[in-house]
């Protein structure tokens, strides 16, 4: 079965910095893209932040372009999420996600696999 875990998320000033995790289970992470969604209150699930298979290609919406950096470690069978310069507007549950395939995609339909969330509250 498998399993994605996300953890790091937490209460944070506006300007602060948070890390994100997702670890993995019943699944090998380096065959597929990554993705990290968030869904903020009274609002459709995002993209975020996506990366492919080997690292080598990644995405990010505008809204965070610059500000987060997704990152992979295939050999821990995990994947994170840097987030500085945080925002009131970046509070949200934020969610991994494991492709269907190799590349990254912005597409949430393109992803297999998610995790439970974390909750991220950035104070103004």
């Amino acid at each position: 079965q498998v399993q994605l875990v996300e953890s790091g998320g937490g209460l944070v000033q506006a300007g602060g910095s948070l890390r994100l995790s997702c670890a993995a289970s019943g699944r090998t992470l380096s065959n597929y893209g990554m993705g990290w969604f968030r869904r903020a209150p009274g609002k459709d699930r995002e993209f975020v932040a996506s990366i492919s298979s080997s690292g080598g290609i990644t995405s990010y919406a505008d809204s965070v372009k610059g500000r987060f950096t997704i990152t992979r470690d295939n050999s821990k069978n995990t994947a994170s999420l840097q987030m500085n310069s945080l925002k009131f507007e970046d509070t949200a549950v934020y969610y991994c996600a494991s492709s269907m395939y190799r590349q990254d995609s912005t597409n949430s339909a393109m992803y297999k696999y998610w995790g439970q969330g974390t909750q991220v509250t950035v104070s103004s």
